[in-house]
């Protein structure tokens, strides 16, 4: 009962979206049969304001996520998440308004969506607080010790008590015997846990250095008595959608969980992009001919760009693209895009925004030398020196790169080399996790990142 709630961050978001979609619907059926009454079962039945209601629901938790009501690791502080809440009411009623003077007959009955947002926007603001409350509560927050005491450590326990979300709470040791080391201090910190009325669930080994440190026969003891021991990284990487480059080594890559790249998932997951990339060029071909017009008379220059990229095991091709950039602008030599690069034209910095200047890399898709998933691909220029100040970056080469992908809708722009060293975090948590579900996530979110213009230079 204790860890229904806070095991996973994802468990805790789904609990919180399944009570909201409850939520939503039951304050427009609660209007529904508080203004018509008796003919209630009529206008939910015959009139379909069944499906009505459940498509006004679906409509609003979408607006929730991208409002990013389900990510409060984005939020500054507790007033945004009301504040949001407002905006995506205002939003929906907006959009509802739009609907039912187009499409007259999706309205359920007199005053039943003003009633029903109303009402909402009360229920919601309401249960907000009650879920804070709630996850605020000891029972459902898991008592945590970091076994550590080097940076890794504090980055952890700083982490959880800063990300609320986590469900964790960090406990400090209790023991009073002395040593001369960190090994008899581990030690008496974990066995102090083992009195009458002390809980403990879960131990997060953060150590920089285990030999002759770590406390084996406690934290043994410790795991056959229900409490997790559990590793930092994997806390982190769970926590982050990113696998930390800090304390990564060949090993764990070699033993880990993850990182099966097999062939019939890279069938399906060709097909899926090839269907995506074919269907997105038909939606964009409308546009495509204005999209060239545009380019043409705002700057001299040829309309494409091609330029050479690492993809699939180190091979090389040519990337292209709308031109966003001025004609000369690396008449200097290669380097990488800055924010506000007054290299980049008006428009072009337009088309990066709303990611217009990607449509024709769908035709690198088509061509297999992209997938629609994947790490971004790199220049040779960059990954030869990258390869070299980064561990592991050439593992991102495992697969196709991507138009979008978990670096692209979780971090921001890469233009030095520590931001790239973040990306690569994110790449190699898409590689480790690779899935068809994950690519669907990702497209999902892409569109999130367009509407919101996040991470473009």
């Amino acid at each position: 009962m204790i860890r229904l709630f806070n095991v996973y961050y994802p468990t805790r978001t789904l609990v919180l979206l399944l009570c909201e979609a409850l939520l939503v619907g039951g304050s427009f059926l609660l209007a529904t049969a508080c203004l018509i009454g008796p003919d209630t079962y009529i206008a939910l039945i015959y009139d379909n304001g069944t499906f009505k209601i459940l498509g006004i629901t679906i409509l609003t938790l979408l607006l929730s996520y991208y409002f990013d009501l389900y990510e409060p690791q984005r939020m500054s502080g507790r007033w945004e998440i009301y504040f949001r809440l407002l905006l995506v009411l205002s939003v929906l009623s907006f959009f509802l308004a739009g609907l039912v003077y187009v499409f007259p007959e999706i309205y359920i009955g007199p005053h039943v969506f003003t009633i029903g947002i109303a009402t909402l926007a009360i229920v919601l603001i309401l249960w907000r607080r009650s879920y804070e409350w709630i996850i605020g509560q000891e029972l459902f927050r898991e008592r945590v010790y970091v076994l550590g005491s080097g940076d890794r450590a504090r980055n952890v326990i700083q982490t959880l008590r800063t990300r609320r979300d986590a469900g964790m709470e960090v406990v400090e040791g209790a023991g009073t015997e002395t040593g001369t080391g960190q090994l008899d201090r581990y030690a008496a910190d974990l066995r102090a846990f083992r009195k009458p009325k002390t809980r403990l669930d879960r131990v997060i080994v953060a150590m920089e250095d285990r030999r002759g440190a770590m406390p084996v026969r406690e934290l043994l003891e410790l795991r056959l008595n229900g409490v997790v021991i559990e590793d930092a990284n994997t806390l982190m990487e769970r926590l982050s959608g990113k696998l930390p480059l800090e304390g990564l080594n060949p090993s764990t890559l070699i033993f880990t969980h993850g990182f099966n790249i097999k062939a019939s998932q890279q069938i399906l997951r060709r097909l899926v992009s090839i269907t995506v990339s074919f269907i997105g060029l038909l939606i964009c071909l409308p546009f495509i001919p204005f999209i060239i017009l545009a380019v043409r008379l705002t700057s001299p220059g040829p309309i494409f760009f091609h330029q050479t990229r690492v993809g699939l095991r180190g091979r090389h091709f040519s990337v292209i693209k709308f031109r966003t950039m001025r004609q000369d602008a690396e008449a200097q030599g290669a380097v990488w895009a800055t924010k506000d690069d007054p290299r980049v034209t008006p428009l072009g910095r337009f088309m990066r925004k709303t990611r217009l200047d990607e449509i024709p890399q769908l035709w690198n898709v088509l061509r297999g030398e992209m997938g629609f998933v994947g790490p971004r691909p790199e220049r040779p220029e960059f990954v030869q020196w990258l390869a070299s100040e980064i561990p592991f970056y050439e593992v991102r080469h495992m697969i196709r790169p991507g138009i979008t992908g978990w670096a692209q809708v979780r971090y921001q722009y890469g233009a030095t080399l520590e931001e790239t060293k973040q990306k690569l975090e994110y790449d190699l948590y898409y590689i480790k996790h690779l899935s068809l579900g994950l690519d669907l996530l990702i497209m999902f979110e892409t569109i999130k990142t367009i509407i919101l213009r996040r991470g473009a230079q």
